[in-house]
């Protein structure tokens, strides 16, 4: 390396022994003083120390030579010759190498963000541990369909629904019932008829909840029963868990657990239970006395309290009560409080 003078705007001698050289770098002169022996490699390292240019990244634009650039093909070419010519630095410095780097890699980083896939952030949903943990306690514990019966996974299919049901499960959580088994009956085991009518037991409770039986299949065992009749009988015989006799208490609680499980349960319309859909019908109210339109809830031949189905062709919703109260008189009279005696109510 060698020292630099003072800048000035062309190539000269100084001395017998000095060289001024003078380049062209972003548009400012800069002069650097040689020995007469100088080459164009020398004049690359003064570059390279001086404006901080590496030698990597040097061009050097000679008027009437050319391009010049290291390694040059000619190291020795002697400074002297390019004395009369304009000399233009090419190149960047080491730190704009450095700054465009970084930069490169800052865009690189966010393309990179920008074409991976998003993360959905799911928001933090905290568990109401009181209400799971009474919904395990207060519950159906064990759910038996009838194996001898055909399909016996469709009933279990139906026998879950009814356990899982948000209005059920409600109800059970407010009054803390605790139902040992739900099962459903065969409707041949639970049919009557006579030379008035056929009457039809919906469902049936043992032991105030150690057992609920309930109606699910039609009569020719080729399908399943209305859904939100099937959840009203239950309704009744939940209601059995705590009254055992058809008197007011029950009644109010009956129609209490209805209208909680209506306002819990969020569903409408057509339901499935396997693959067979049943819809809601229209229903009339009757403190849980009357469902689906033909069935009416009485007393069993037991003496118990039980739900029952009954066909009264032609007959008006008050001429079928006020026989359903007769004819719960009648038996009463004939068993002698026999079913009171039993523990079953339905």
């Amino acid at each position: 390396m060698f020292d630099n003078g003072a800048a000035c705007d062309a190539a000269r001698h100084t001395s017998d022994s000095l060289l001024s050289v003078s380049v062209t770098y972003h548009g400012i002169s800069h002069s650097f003083f040689f020995p007469t022996a100088a080459t164009i490699v020398h004049l690359s390292e003064e570059i390279a120390s001086s404006l901080s240019v590496p030698v990597s990244n040097q061009k050097l634009m000679v008027s009437k030579v050319g391009l010049l650039k290291p390694p040059f093909k000619d190291p020795n070419l002697s400074l002297a010759s390019l004395l009369d010519k304009k000399i233009t630095v090419l190149g960047s410095t080491a730190a704009e190498v450095s700054s465009l780097s970084n930069t490169a890699a800052e865009a690189s980083q966010r393309s990179l963000q920008r074409s991976a896939p998003r993360t959905t952030v799911k928001a933090y949903k905290t568990h109401d541990w009181k209400r799971e943990q009474e919904e395990s306690q207060y519950t159906f514990t064990i759910l038996r369909p009838l194996s001898y019966l055909p399909r016996p996974e469709r009933s279990l299919q139906f026998l879950q629904r009814l356990k899982d049901d948000a209005g059920i499960k409600a109800a059970m959580r407010k009054h803390k019932f605790t139902v040992s088994l739900l099962t459903e009956m065969n409707p041949m085991e639970h049919t009557q008829s006579n030379h008035e009518g056929t009457s039809r037991t919906l469902g049936l409770n043992r032991n105030a909840g150690e057992v609920i039986e309930l109606r699910l299949r039609t009569d020719t065992y080729d399908g399943y029963r209305d859904y939100k009749t099937i959840r009203e009988t239950l309704c009744h015989e939940l209601a059995h868990n705590v009254h055992g006799p058809h008197d007011r208490n029950f009644w109010d609680l009956c129609k209490q657990i209805e209208k909680e499980v209506e306002a819990a349960d969020w569903r409408s319309g057509g339901q499935i239970v396997g693959d067979h859909a049943d819809y809601y019908g229209d229903e009339v109210e009757d403190h849980g006395s009357w469902a689906g339109g033909d069935f009416i809830l009485g007393t069993g031949s037991s003496g118990g309290a039980e739900s029952v189905g009954s066909q009264g062709q032609g007959m008006s919703r008050r001429e079928i009560l006020a026989k359903a109260a007769e004819e719960r008189m009648k038996r009463q009279q004939e068993q002698s409080g026999a079913g009171s005696r039993n523990g079953t109510s339905d």
